[in-house]
């Protein structure tokens, strides 16, 4: 084994060209693969940056051929040698680095490796489990080096935007107070304080507001934030936010900032120009045209209401939908009458698994509708329905009757999944946009009462104030979600600043003055000192990475991700802790009964 005693890089294994044709250079980096051609050994040394070709000539160099007789997959060497063209018709225009190589003069093996698991490169058929438990070569990987590059370039630019726009990076408490609203807590055990817990926060909610209340003014921080919560595609037990609180801003303020952070951040990290303002759309529009509030713009197709159509319908299955006060919508699948019959029973149980009961399907064709049911309806049905939904020919109709909840849900999820199939998302186009006037409150029929639709900090719509005593229902939020290309990026709210407002808040969600002191009595002693009007936002950074990465997961944008039981493969965390450090904590476990 050999050590560098000295030598040191000149250059990254993707810098080279022809124009360094003749300059000696030292290359540092990994055996990506050897091929030996008897007299001559190529190598595929690579770094991050890239991979050149390595030429190991037994007449130019003797001894440092014998020592690449050595090398194997993922050795880790240095190399000297000379930058020359690629001899005849052996360039590579598939590689930066491909009308070069380096012929070596001497060879330096600076440690050897095992045989990987999985060959280190893309587009490889691995299970994730195993690539998880060996994420340290998973991750030398260019798709996965890229990823983690470009997050860094994300990050480099929002701190760079909110530094020239007057921000300040404050840090908050990662051990704080346990405020069980929402998801779990991930609880911490303090030893010094027995029998008492620390939480690590869902998000800075509190502290930041409380910056603003200290005068701070405009605050961002970059931070972890951790909810103990079961996981899917674009979730993790810890996870990162852009977190951003300002005081004296209404909302177009929020939208003005944001809007130029998310210019910044495309342009500068990833070199993707995007225009502003960003359209904006209210939680009541998003719901009616596409069954939910983070719709996929990227593609037409909305939802339309036919519920008035068939009011009077005969046909049992709409009439008792609409006796029963539930929802009637339906989407016009353009050009789409062609699909065979295996299509639509394929899509059928698709919606069944959303909830829905079933689902009507037209076919609009040049002198007839084809379909099981339409025999159903009146003439004046068909046409109003065809003229709602902009029936043509070669059109095919999907109409589910349901609970509104029901049918919004799945309704929307088949719009996504025919857009998806057939085609219809231009992938290269980015689709902001911003969903305003969300509800205050909802009704949580199990708990049988009011829950905050965002949190209880939320700010009510001015003009909506008197309704708080009245009709709680009908109270918009100042609050909005940035939505990209179908996916929630961020949200945030103007928060109340006024103690009495933020009482009536707790009354109508159940919390007494009891519990709300017990839980957040240092935020409202807070506000009793001079709160200036605020608001803020958080993004996740995680799932706006994985968007611009192209990436099917936020795992593939995460250096050292948990798996979906949240796990880490490689560490082998959450593990068994010594009996001492329990007894220390004053913690006895009590072991399940199989």
């Amino acid at each position: 084994m050999d050590n560098l005693k000295g030598l040191k890089r000149t250059h990254s294994c993707g810098e080279l060209r022809a124009k360094d044709e003749g300059a000696q250079v030292v290359l540092m980096g990994w055996v990506q693969r050897r091929r030996d051609h008897g007299g001559v050994i190529f190598i595929d040394l690579r770094d991050r940056e890239g991979i050149t070709q390595i030429v190991f000539d037994e007449e130019l160099s003797g001894e440092a051929h014998k020592k690449a007789e050595k090398l194997r997959s993922e050795y880790v060497m240095a190399v000297n040698g000379k930058v020359r063209l690629r001899p005849g018709d052996t360039a590579n225009p598939n590689m930066p680095t491909g009308e070069i190589e380096v012929v070596a003069n001497e060879l330096r093996i600076l440690n050897t490796a095992q045989t990987p698991p999985f060959q280190i490169e893309d587009d490889i058929n691995v299970a994730e489990d195993v690539r998880l438990r060996y994420r340290y070569l998973d991750l030398r990987r260019p798709s996965l080096q890229r990823n983690i590059i470009l997050r860094y370039n994300v990050t480099k630019a929002v701190r760079r935007y909110f530094d020239n726009e007057g921000f300040i990076d404050v840090e908050t408490p990662f051990l704080t107070k346990s405020t069980p609203e929402g998801a779990r807590d991930y609880l911490v055990p303090s030893r010094v304080n027995r029998g008492k817990f620390f939480a690590l926060p869902q998000s800075p909610q509190l502290f930041k507001q409380i910056l603003m209340i200290a005068g701070f003014d405009k605050y961002y921080q970059i931070v972890k934030c951790f909810r103990d919560e079961d996981l899917r595609a674009d979730r993790q037990p810890e996870f990162t936010q852009i977190d951003v609180e300002m005081s004296f801003v209404e909302r177009e303020d929020i939208y003005r900032v944001m809007e130029g952070l998310m210019k910044t951040v495309f342009s500068e990290a990833a070199g993707i120009e995007i225009d502003t303002p960003f359209p904006r759309i209210s939680y009541e529009e998003a719901m009616k045209n596409y069954g939910n509030d983070k719709p996929d713009t990227r593609f037409e197709m909305k939802l339309v209401d036919l519920t008035e159509t068939f009011k009077q319908s005969q046909f049992k299955v709409f009439s008792s939908v609409v006796e029963n006060n539930g929802l009637i919508s339906g989407i016009n699948a353009k050009g789409f009458a062609g699909m065979t019959r295996k299509e639509l029973d394929d899509l059928t149980e698709f919606v069944k698994g959303e909830g829905a009961k079933g689902l009507v399907w037209i076919k609009v064709l040049e002198n007839e509708l084809q379909s099981p049911v339409v025999k159903f309806f009146s003439q004046e049905e068909i046409e109003d329905m065809k003229n709602r939904l902009g029936a043509e020919a070669g059109d095919l109709l999907f109409i589910i009757a349901d609970e509104s909840e029901t049918t919004y849900r799945a309704l929307s999820e088949l719009r996504l999944k025919i857009g998806k199939e057939k085609g219809l998302i231009d992938e290269k186009r980015y689709d902001f946009l911003w969903i305003t006037d969300f509800p205050l409150l909802e009704y949580d029929s199990e708990e049988k009462r009011y829950v905050a639709m965002h949190h209880p900090f939320t700010s009510p719509v001015d003009e909506d104030i008197s309704l708080l005593d009245s009709n709680p229902q009908a109270v918009r939020a100042k609050a909005y979600d940035l939505v990209l290309n179908g996916s929630e990026i961020g949200g945030g709210s103007i928060r109340i600043h006024r103690n009495d407002i933020q009482q009536k808040m707790f009354d109508l969600l159940g919390i007494g003055k009891e519990e709300a002191e017990a839980k957040f009595g240092f935020l409202l002693e807070a506000l009793q000192y001079g709160a200036p009007p605020h608001g803020g936002i958080a993004f996740g950074l995680d799932r706006l990475v994985m968007i611009l990465a192209g990436a099917e997961s936020i795992r593939e944008v995460i250096s050292f991700p948990k798996t979906q039981k949240a796990v880490c493969q490689m560490t082998g965390a959450p593990s068994e802790v010594d009996e001492k450090q329990l007894i220390e904590l004053g913690i006895k476990l009590r072991r399940s009964v199989k």
